[in-house]
């Protein structure tokens, strides 16, 4: 019995059993691991495949004929709708055109089941090999289910959603019809999508007409659509259209010599008229953006298939004048501002210059997360120092910087004791710009401008520039950026003043002053000078030549703030927007760049109020009008704003501030003496404006950061508004006759050189604000004992009529 025992405790613990046992329990373990795997998976495709996409959208192809926007003189700046995609059916693409773009793309597509697990591990193996990312596994069925309905953000809940759609795609559709959405839908560079628009944008023909080099050209483009297009980089074009055509040989699509001919075939680029490439051939995104929202609001969504034309009051010249001047002021405001370093600084490969492939296949990742920006390209640098800076922009353009003043630009990111943010090295991220003869490193601008014109005879927008770039953000600065207008609204202030007994000889205090805050009724308030400069005594004219603050606040409070709050609504602004406080006599209240243009056109057109208008008419799709604009034009009684007294004297004085005033520089490069305007610069430079305008056109310009901070202490609207609406009517105006003041209108008279009302004429006209009387000047000349009694003046009402001259002061 003992014996027994002792035999059955031996096998037990015998190594063949423990590890039979172990195994046991470990095969126990993975198959409840499994278990509990596969239920999770279960779970997680039970939750997400009710939320995947109907892909009934994606087959709805019903002809469909867009909403297209053109200016005043029938350019077409827009386009709206899915015919733009120029859709053909399967049997219309031509063979040659589906062979190469399953040569580049997916050369087993009609093998797999929507994932080509060859290819991936042939891709695993390839990207081992060569420590970095060279080939893809993206199969065009996954490439529909990510460009139609998923967004691009690398997750593994994104990537997880494009496996089950490309299951569902393949499991709903033929692979015919895969390839033709494919073939239809991708986006190709230069707004063109599908490859028969494509086609129409490269090379000006029907997709039916195209050669082998040219389908392999088309081919090539979705790897990276902003890089391999034609027109963009045609010889990264021309390298991947070899590439495709020597796929489409291997696989037999192209025999020997259909392959030699189509290696040797000259590519020709050239757009058809009508499509996006070719027929923008001006900058009015935000016009045609705005157009389209104002037609949404009558129509809605039917607006993208009727084939409506919107015809824009817009005129191609002016508008690519603006878009023009508006980049060009932004990124000399760039170039004078602190560089602030490059976008980012990678760890660059060494020797990676060398290896042609791997240099590409990095900045096509780089153009990715930084793309072209219009004539700004994105670049990597290879070598940095202060007198060269050496940047790829491709394994076969490399860029040396070395003009003097372009590294000035970024001098301070060259210095041996750069900061790291700062500093550009191997690897830093840069754009290159070329600028007149040379090329330069300047960073993505940050700063922000817009642009507006209009006719002041009927407030027809003639330009409009919204931003800098509209691909980085649609919202519109005209229309949607309230901002503090700063002294571009003093002259709103100054005609208040014209209208309750002031004239342009009115002698005014430039002292500086103290509000407490028991007088205020918040918190003491120090208003200053620009540059904190001061003269006792200014006359009207000359206070606003100068833009003196102290000078405006002292005929707010002559006139009173509330009269002026209502006074200004007659030139539309919002009276909720424009409080009646003193504050308001530095433009402290809130105007977009249009409503202030449309103010200005008040001055510009004789007194009437003419609300500004882009969309002059539309028509349906056989070219009948359905909508015509009825603009108030300027001469109606019903319109008249203000005085047309108070319009001649404005003038006067404004053409007198685009003279010998703030913004004297109009006249010195322009010599036109028919022009008027008015600066304007905000606290801590904030914002910068500058208002101008003829009796035939009137500009305005706003420059300022989206999130208000400061220009910088010596950005002023002279400076950095200015030189942007001399760029534009420089163009706007050549060859426009001047037109000349007309006459003086009723009830106004020229005395001695100035300007007064009849009923405030000298002897009776406001003669002071802010100042001491005559007989409370001390007989030594002395003036005011302090700064408390200027202020008792100004707040006491301190605007004086002057006495009639029979009378002893």
């Amino acid at each position: 019995m003992s014996s027994s025992t002792n035999s059955s405790k031996n096998n037990s613990s015998a190594p063949g059993s423990w590890i039979g046992r172990f195994i046991l329990k470990a095969g126990i373990f993975v198959a409840g691991l499994g278990l509990c795997g596969a239920l999770l998976g279960s779970l997680a495709l039970a939750l997400a495949w009710p939320n995947l996409p109907d892909l009934s959208a994606m087959i709805d192809y019903r002809p469909r004929v867009p909403l297209r926007i053109y200016t005043s003189d029938k350019v077409l700046i827009g386009e709206f709708g899915e015919e733009r995609r120029n859709v053909l059916r399967f049997h219309e693409i031509p063979d040659v055109m589906k062979s190469a773009i399953l040569s580049a793309e997916d050369d087993r597509f009609y093998q797999h089941g929507g994932i080509d697990w060859a290819g991936v591990a042939r891709a695993v193996l390839a990207n081992l090999a060569n420590m970095s990312k060279t080939q893809g596994a993206s199969t065009i069925t996954m490439q529909v289910a990510r460009n139609f309905y998923l967004s691009s953000e690398k997750t593994y809940t994104r990537k997880f959603y494009e496996l089950l759609l490309t299951f569902k795609i393949e499991a709903t559709l033929t692979k015919d019809q895969i390839l033709d959405l494919y073939m239809n839908q991708i986006f190709l560079g230069h707004r063109a999508y599908g490859f028969a628009a494509a086609s129409r944008t490269y090379f000006g023909k029907q997709l039916g007409d195209i050669t082998p080099a040219e389908a392999a050209m088309l081919a090539g483009i979705p790897k990276a659509p902003s890089r391999f297009n034609p027109i963009a980089n045609f010889e990264r074009a021309k390298t991947r259209q070899l590439y495709v055509l020597g796929r489409m040989h291997s696989l037999g699509y192209l025999n020997d010599a259909e392959y030699e001919q189509a290696k040797a075939q000259e590519i020709v680029l050239k757009s058809a008229p009508g499509t996006p490439s070719g027929g923008y051939a001006i900058h009015g995104e935000y016009v045609a953006e705005l157009a389209r929202q104002l037609l949404y609001s009558v129509y809605q969504d039917n607006i993208y298939s009727r084939g409506f034309n919107i015809y824009t009051t817009v005129h191609s010249k002016d508008q690519e004048a603006a878009y023009q001047a508006v980049r060009s002021g932004i990124l000399d405001y760039t170039r004078r501002a602190r560089y602030p370093g490059p976008e980012e600084t990678l760890a660059l490969p060494e020797g990676i210059e060398n290896n042609p492939a791997q240099l590409d296949t990095l900045l096509d990742d780089l153009q990715e997360k930084y793309p072209d920006e219009g004539d700004l390209l994105t670049g990597v640098v290879l070598s940095a120092s202060p007198s060269k800076i050496t940047v790829a922009r491709s394994s076969t353009e490399i860029i040396d910087v070395t003009d003097k003043n372009a590294l000035k630009i970024v001098a301070r990111g060259l210095v041996k004791g750069a900061k790291d943010d700062v500093r550009i090295s191997r690897g830093s991220v840069v754009y290159l710009h070329q600028y007149n003869d040379h090329w330069e490193v300047i960073n993505m601008p940050e700063v922000q401008a817009a642009f507006v014109s209009l006719r002041p005879q009927d407030g027809a927008i003639k330009a409009l520039v919204g931003g800098f770039d509209f691909e980085e953000g649609k919202f519109n600065r005209v229309t949607q950026a309230w901002r503090q207008p700063g002294s571009a609204f003093k002259p709103f202030i100054y005609a208040s003043a014209l209208e309750r007994g002031l004239t342009p000889a009115t002698q005014i205090s430039d002292e500086p002053f103290v509000l407490t805050a028991a007088q205020t009724g918040s918190k003491a308030w120090t208003p200053k000078n620009y540059g904190s400069k001061y003269e006792p005594m200014l006359t009207l004219r000359q206070g606003l030549y100068k833009s003196k603050n102290m000078v405006s606040i002292r005929i707010m409070q002559a006139v009173g703030p509330k009269y002026v709050q209502d006074y200004v609504t007659r030139f539309g602004f919002d009276r909720e927007r424009q409080p009646a406080v003193l504050p308001l006599a530095l433009g402290a209240g809130s105007v977009t760049p249009l409503q202030l243009a449309g103010a200005y056109a008040v001055f510009a057109n004789g007194g009437y109020r003419v609300p500004p208008y882009l969309i002059d008419h539309v028509t349906d799709s056989t070219g009948k009008v359905i909508m015509q604009s009825k603009p108030v034009i300027a001469g109606d009684a019903a319109a008249r704003a203000i005085d047309p007294r108070t319009v001649y004297v404005m003038n006067d004085l404004m053409r007198g501030v685009a003279t010998s005033g703030t913004g004297a520089r109009v006249h010195r490069e322009l010599k036109r003496n028919d022009i008027g305007g008015k600066t304007g610069t905000t606290n801590d430079s904030h914002d910068a404006w500058f208002a101008g305008f003829t009796p035939k056109l009137v500009g305005v310009v706003w420059m300022g950061y989206d999130r208000p901070r400061s220009l910088g202490s010596s950005e002023t609207g002279g400076g950095a508004s200015l030189p942007i609406w001399l760029d534009y009517m420089r163009a706007a105006l050549k060859d426009q006759p001047q037109t000349p003041p007309g006459p003086l209108p009723n009830g106004l008279s020229k005395i001695d050189g100035e300007f007064y009302f009849d009923e405030f004429p000298p002897g009776q006209a406001i003669a002071r604000v802010g100042l001491p009387s005559p007989q409370d000047v001390p007989v030594d000349g002395g003036g005011l004992d302090s700064i408390g009694d200027l202020l008792n003046q100004l707040t006491g009402g301190g605007a004086q009529r002057e006495q009639p001259p029979n009378i002893p002061f």
